[in-house]
C-alpha cells in the first residue's frame, strides 16, 4: 500500500467538492497501479450519497445560515456532516476487485492504528459502521469501475455534535429501526477513546500520528507517496467545472411526484417518489442510502407503466436483476413498501 498526497501547491486542500471528486478521478483516470490510500479533511460541508435525495436529508434554511456546504459523492451510502474534526480516508484499488465490498479488510488497518492508541473497543459493527460503546464513529462506503474501486469512509475525531444534530433531517423510519430516538444518541467522536498523548492532539497533529500508524513508521518520509501534479489538478478542475461543483449534481431536482414512501432494510434505507395516472405507475424516482455497483434505473424502467396492484408490481420487479442494481431484496417487500 501506498499514501496518496492530495494537498496542492505545499498546502491541504479543504474544498469539499473538490475532495469529493478525487476518488473518481484516482479510479477512472490516473489509475496508479495497485493500492492506495488518500486522507484528507473537508470544511464544514453535508455528504449525502449518490443515490439520496438532498431535499428529504437536509435541513437546508440551517444550512444555508450556516454556510455549510453540500456535496454529493460518487458512491452510496447516507447523508453526513463533515467538518475540520473529522478525516476521510479512501483506499483506491487499481486493477484487482478480490476485496471489493468486504468492509472489514478495508476498516482493519484503522482499527489497528486505533487500538495501538487505545481506542480498544472500537470494532466493525453491521454492514458497514465502526463503533465504540455502541456508537457509530465511522461509516464506510464503496465504488467500482470495472475491476478498480474505491473504499472508504469517515473517521470522527473532534466532530462539532451540535451543527451535525442540527443539519442533518435523518429518515424517522431510519433511526426507529435502530432503537434510537434521536441522531445524537447514534455518534460519538474517537477523541476521548484514545491514551495521552494522542487524545490532546489537534486535528493535524492526530493525522500524521494516524497515517504514521496505519503505514507502521516511524516518520511521514517514510512512506511511500505519489503526489498529484499540476498535470493531475488541471484534469481535476475539468470533471469540476463540467460536473462535480454544479447544482445539478450536488442538489439534484426534487421529481415532487405524488407519493412518498420510505422504508429501512438490511440493505440500507430504500424510497419511492412516484406519481399514478389510470392506476398505473407514471413516473418513478428511487432513493435511498443503500451502496450498489449496478443501475438503479433499470429498476424504475421495469416499474413505469405497470398496474398498480401487488401481483403486477411483484411480476415486474422479478424480471429486473434486484440484487446486483439495488441489493440483496426480494420484490415481495419493495411491493409492500410501494403498496404502503
Amino acid at each position: 500500500m501506498f499514501f496518496i498526497d492530495t494537498s496542492r501547491n505545499g498546502k491541504p486542500v479543504y474544498n469539499a467538492i473538490v475532495n469529493q471528486s478525487l476518488d473518481n478521478y484516482l479510479v477512472n483516470d490516473l489509475r496508479l497501479p495497485g493500492h492506495g490510500l488518500i486522507l484528507y479533511v473537508n470544511n464544514p460541508s453535508v455528504i449525502i450519497g449518490v443515490h439520496q435525495n438532498a431535499y428529504a436529508e437536509v435541513n437546508f434554511p440551517y444550512l444555508k445560515e450556516k454556510g455549510i456546504q453540500l456535496v454529493r459523492r460518487t458512491s452510496g451510502g447516507g447523508a453526513v456532516y463533515h467538518d475540520y474534526g473529522n478525516f476521510i480516508f479512501e483506499n483506491i484499488v487499481i486493477g484487482n476487485d478480490e476485496h471489493f465490498g468486504e468492509y472489514d479488510y478495508f476498516a482493519k488497518p484503522i482499527l489497528d492504528a486505533l487500538h495501538a492508541m487505545g481506542a480498544t473497543d472500537a470494532k466493525m459493527h453491521g454492514r458497514n459502521d465502526i463503533v465504540i460503546d455502541g456508537k457509530k464513529f465511522s461509516g464506510m462506503t464503496m465504488f467500482k469501475v470495472g475491476d478498480s474501486f474505491a473504499a472508504g469512509g469517515t473517521l470522527m475525531f473532534d466532530l462539532d455534535m451540535d451543527t451535525a444534530s442540527k443539519v442533518l433531517t435523518p429518515e424517522k423510519d431510519k433511526l426507529e429501526s435502530k432503537g434510537v430516538k434521536s441522531v445524537n444518541k447514534r455518534i460519538t467522536n474517537i477523541k476521548s477513546y484514545l491514551d495521552e498523548p494522542y487524545r490532546s492532539m489537534d486535528p493535524v497533529q492526530f493525522k500524521d500520528e494516524l497515517l504514521k500508524h496505519i503505514f507502521k513508521v516511524d516518520k511521514l518520509s517514510d512512506i511511500k507517496t505519489y503526489k498529484l501534479t499540476d498535470h493531475d489538478w488541471d484534469i481535476i478542475d475539468s470533471r469540476l467545472k463540467d460536473k462535480y461543483d454544479t447544482d445539478a449534481w450536488n442538489y439534484g431536482k426534487n421529481p415532487g411526484f405524488t407519493n412518498y414512501v420510505s422504508k429501512h432494510f438490511d440493505i440500507g434505507t430504500i424510497a419511492f417518489n412516484f406519481s399514478l395516472k389510470d392506476e398505473k405507475i407514471s413516473a418513478i424516482k428511487i432513493y435511498g442510502d443503500f451502496i450498489t455497483g449496478g443501475d438503479v434505473g433499470l429498476i424504475e424502467k421495469a416499474l413505469l407503466g405497470v398496474k398498480f396492484e401487488k401481483s403486477a408490481l411483484v411480476e415486474a420487479l422479478s424480471k429486473v436483476d434486484l440484487k446486483n442494481n439495488l441489493g440483496n431484496i426480494e420484490p415481495e417487500p419493495l411491493v409492500d413498501l410501494l403498496l404502503s
